[in-house]
């Protein structure tokens, strides 16, 4: 016989899910798949911080969770600013007491050959999808080991898993953001701290909503914003607490298709 009940009691399921009390910090969340995953955190209870680079933009989104009772600041900076970004880590802690959850979603495209790539492009996107996220991680963990809980969620692409051309700067820096996901999930481990890579596929989003033909794959279409959500709270919920090192993908089988 196993040595767990074959039919258990109640395990408390929805308050897995709960993100009650917890504070996180999503890159890139003025619009799009970030703030997507930002409104579904402060919805199921979590205080989260909203950042881009433009103040007024966030500002916006932050009161239209708010109109939802939902808790939220504004985080305005460059991922790529040493400085601001460390300026506005230390800031949350002190306000909040705390940080949580750190989601590193933003990141720029770079759609050319690569024969017209330069180094300062290249350098350009590793700084913004590789040096800044490392650097907000290390700084957050900090934070994050003295309540021995945290959940830092790294946005990647079905672009780090293929071949893409007129993509390789892209591709190359999410390709860095995988590898790295695992060591930071190998060294954080012992502090309670997860680390996992989430993988949206197509999404109609802001910046696509013009085009017309689906992504390829079983399901045959674009996937709708707020099915990220999901994903998203799992991974930076107590549901994922035997979660880590994993790439997430949310691609309505796109990277299996080929």
């Amino acid at each position: 016989m196993p040595d767990y009940p074959l039919a258990p009691a109640p395990t408390g399921v929805p308050e897995l899910f709960s993100l009650a009390g917890r504070v996180a910090l999503v890159t890139g969340s003025g619009q799009g798949l970030g703030f997507v995953m930002a409104a579904a955190m402060a919805e199921c209870g979590a205080f989260v911080y909203l950042n881009g680079r433009q103040a007024d933009v966030l500002e916006t989104r932050r009161q239209e969770l708010a109109g939802h009772g939902w808790k939220a600041g504004v985080a305005a900076f460059d991922v790529t600013d040493a400085a601001a970004s460390g300026a506005a880590i230390e800031r949350i802690a002190q306000e909040q007491g705390r940080l949580d959850i750190l989601v590193n979603n933003a990141g720029p495209r770079l759609r050319k050959p690569i024969g017209e790539i330069d180094d300062a492009g290249i350098q350009g996107m590793l700084n913004a999808h590789v040096v800044g996220p490392f650097r907000m991680v290390k700084q957050a963990a900090e934070h994050m080991k003295k309540g021995g809980y945290g959940r830092v969620i790294m946005v990647s692409s079905p672009a780090s898993l293929r071949g893409i051309p007129n993509d390789a700067a892209y591709t190359a820096s999410k390709g860095a953001i995988n590898s790295l996901t695992r060591a930071l999930a190998l060294e954080y481990g012992r502090h309670g701290i997860t680390v996992n890579t989430l993988i949206p596929g197509g999404f109609r989003t802001e910046s696509n909503r013009h085009t017309n033909h689906p992504p390829r794959g079983p399901l045959m279409r674009w996937g709708q914003p707020p099915e990220i959500a999901g994903a998203c709270v799992f991974l930076a919920s107590a549901a994922s607490n035997y979660v880590t090192a994993i790439q997430l993908l949310v691609d309505g089988g796109v990277t299996a298709a080929g």
